[in-house]
């Protein structure tokens, strides 16, 4: 595995991302000292999609949109309809 300068990985970033995506990781120093590993991306597969919290769980009553409509034209002192 190769060990890229820093400095040098700034200036190269564009061409290090396409080795590491080609599968070929490196590793950057500071001064000479190993500071991180770059290894390729790999998706799992096998993750939970979460498409909303309770989703599929909860039932919306059809006249949700009209529910407590006369208390809350009372307390406001109208008429209900």
């Amino acid at each position: 595995m190769i060990q890229i300068n820093i400095h040098e990985a700034k200036t190269q970033l564009s061409m290090l991302v396409d080795k590491v995506a080609g599968g070929e990781p490196f590793v950057i120093a500071k001064a000479g000292k190993p500071m991180a590993k770059v290894i390729p991306f790999v998706a799992s597969n096998n993750e939970v999609k979460r498409v909303g919290f309770l989703s599929g769980q909860i039932k919306v009553p059809d006249d949700f949109d009209q529910m407590g409509q006369e208390e809350i034209v009372e307390m406001f002192g109208g008429a209900s309809k």
